[in-house]
Order: C-alpha cells, then sequence, then structure tokens
C-alpha cells in the first residue's frame, strides 16, 4: 500500500486550479516513457471545475491527447446525453474544448441506459469488457495511470457508499449500484480492486462538510464506514484538499512539501 501524501490549497478554486495543473504536467511526464495513458476521471463539483481549468490552462497543448483514454470512475445510469451524467458534464467541461486533438475512440464513457443496455448491471459488465480490451488486462484491476476521485461528506467515492453492497464487489472491475443514498439510485462504478490497481490514487475533496470524513480516511479508518479509506493507488495515494476540507486533518498523511512553498498546509 502507497503512503498517503496530502496537500492542502487556500480554496476550491485553488485547488481545482492546482490539481489542473498537476495533472497536465503529470500526463507529459507519463508520456515521455510510456504510451498509452489511461486516465480516470471523476465527476462532482471540484471535479468538473478541475475539468474546466485543464482545459483554461495553455499546458493542456503540452499533452499529445491522441496518446490519452478517458475513463470514469463511475457514472449515474441515465440517459445518454442526461445533464446530470459525469460524461455530460466532462463534455461541457473539457472534452469539446479538445476538439480533434482527442480522438473519440479514446472516449470510454459508462454505457449509458438504453433499450440495448437496460440495467446497471448490463452496463457493467460491457464496461468491464472494454477496459479489458484496451488495457490489455483481463483481471479486475485495469493499468491506470491516474484515477482521480471525488469524495461525499459520507466518505463514500465513486458510487461506492458506507455499509453498501457494492463495497463487496469482487473478482471483476466494475459493479452495478442499486439503491444508492444519493439520487439516482441507479448507478454503475469501479470496484475496489480495480480502483487499487490505478498506479496513482488522487483524491480530490472541497468543503468543511467533508472534513470529519476527509480525518477518518486519513486515520485509516474501515472501508464499510469510511470507503475513502480504501482507495489507494499502487505508486501513490495523493489527497488533494482545500483547508475547509483539511480540517486538522492535514498531518494525517506523509507532507508532500514541494507543493506546499505557499505555505498553503
Amino acid at each position: 500500500m502507497s503512503a498517503r501524501d496530502v496537500v492542502v490549497h487556500p480554496d476550491a478554486t485553488l485547488l481545482a486550479e492546482a490539481t489542473a495543473a498537476r495533472l497536465l504536467t503529470h500526463l507529459v511526464d507519463v508520456q515521455s516513457h510510456r504510451a498509452p495513458v489511461h486516465l480516470v476521471l471523476t465527476g462532482g463539483t471540484v471535479g468538473i471545475k478541475t475539468l474546466a481549468a485543464v482545459a483554461a490552462n495553455p499546458v493542456r497543448d503540452a499533452v499529445d491527447w491522441s496518446g490519452v483514454h478517458l475513463w470514469w470512475g463511475d457514472e449515474r445510469f441515465l440517459p445518454d446525453g442526461h445533464p446530470d451524467r459525469n460524461e455530460t458534464q466532462a463534455r461541457d467541461a473539457l472534452l469539446d474544448a479538445l476538439g480533434d486533438a482527442l480522438p473519440p475512440e479514446n472516449v470510454h464513457a459508462v454505457p449509458a441506459l438504453s433499450d440495448y443496455v437496460p440495467t446497471p448491471e448490463a452496463a457493467a459488465d460491457e464496461y468491464a469488457v472494454a477496459l479489458a480490451a484496451a488495457t490489455g488486462n483481463t483481471g479486475p484491476s485495469p493499468a491506470f495511470d491516474v484515477l482521480m476521485l471525488g469524495m461525499g461528506p459520507d466518505g463514500h467515492v465513486a458510487s461506492l457508499f458506507p455499509g453498501h453492497e457494492a463495497l463487496e464487489a469482487a473478482g471483476r472491475s466494475t459493479t452495478g449500484v442499486h439503491d444508492s443514498p444519493k439520487p439516482p439510485p441507479l448507478r454503475v462504478s469501479l470496484t475496489f480492486e480495480a480502483i487499487r490497481g490505478a498506479r496513482e490514487v488522487w483524491v480530490v475533496a472541497a468543503g468543511a462538510e467533508k472534513a470529519e470524513a476527509v480525518a477518518s480516511a486519513l486515520a485509516s479508518a474501515p472501508v464499510e464506514t469510511t470507503p475513502a479509506a480504501g482507495a489507494v493507488g499502487i505508486e501513490r495515494t495523493l489527497w488533494l484538499l482545500d483547508a475547509a476540507a483539511a480540517g486538522n486533518a492535514g498531518s494525517a498523511g506523509s507532507a508532500d512539501s514541494a507543493d506546499n512553498a505557499d505555505g498553503s498546509r
């Protein structure tokens, strides 16, 4: 298990901008020695703000987007184009701005609700097949380079909620989710086995309402009560927080001092 590095920024806006800059730099670095690159996006307020900040950052043009494959950690099981789908929001924030630089075949959206995909389980099965085909890994742990996650006030990540049966999904990379405590009730999510197969996991969270869950996760609380505690990468686990979400928990992880030269811890 990789150690948790914690980086704290003054507010949610700076958090999104700094995360975008970090992501772009990391993609360029990875592309210098490995291709293709597999990146998992997250939704949520800060997640989408981060994608918009990527779109606005001129460094985005230094990335060879033809060699980047995009995935999602979870998705609301709704029809294609629904405004609440993470994919729809990501397209509005970033993907449309990249235009022809990002080949359509590199965008791996979770299958939407349709006559051909009537259940979350059907969507999860199709997504698992796509993951295996693109990453060359037929097991439950695809080789993601960076997997970004938001976190809810209850400590959930992706669509893995406290006490929910989806936490126990094993032997596969994806799972259907029913009766989500956060609407809509039907979702598709990566499993913990898939999350833990990523080289780097980045948890991005903002807001005082998340401070208790952040502290709990960084204190290695049980996954059953704080799922975010189980979101760890093979090589690195990075918590990117604003000051409100960090509360007094900033010292619980190992400090990434190079990213705190502005005194924002």
